[in-house]
């Protein structure tokens, strides 16, 4: 599921890149222009709305706050209950060894 919410998210990005007209109706309609490109429907949780922002300003640093999460509403999936049950998977170990060298050495340039 989550790798075709990022193929989906890369298409979307390489078009609006691409498309000025299509990055115009992504920025006004950003659901309805997003179902039409991909031919699926977007059901957002109620209450909730989706928001594009165009990013390609070069000049401009952005800064995203994301939203606060409630911990004590977030229920886990099988999978991330097994890898609880199970401790780190390898994958999640890599990454940690490999975030933590990429940190070791932006701080410790000479």
């Amino acid at each position: 599921m989550e790798s075709q919410e990022k193929q989906l998210n890369a298409q979307v990005i390489e078009r609006a890149w691409e498309d000025a007209q299509f990055k115009k109706e992504l920025l006004e309609q950003p659901v309805e222009t997003m179902e039409k490109l991909t031919g699926r429907k977007i059901n957002l949780p109620n209450g909730q709305k989706l928001v594009v922002v165009d990013q390609m300003d070069e000049s401009v640093v952005y800064f995203n706050i994301p939203r606060k999460i409630d911990i004590n509403s977030l229920e886990l999936t099988e999978e991330q209950l097994e890898q609880v049950a199970g401790g780190v998977t390898p994958a999640a170990l890599l990454y940690g060894i490999g975030l933590g060298i990429a940190i070791w050495a932006a701080t410790h340039q000479g």
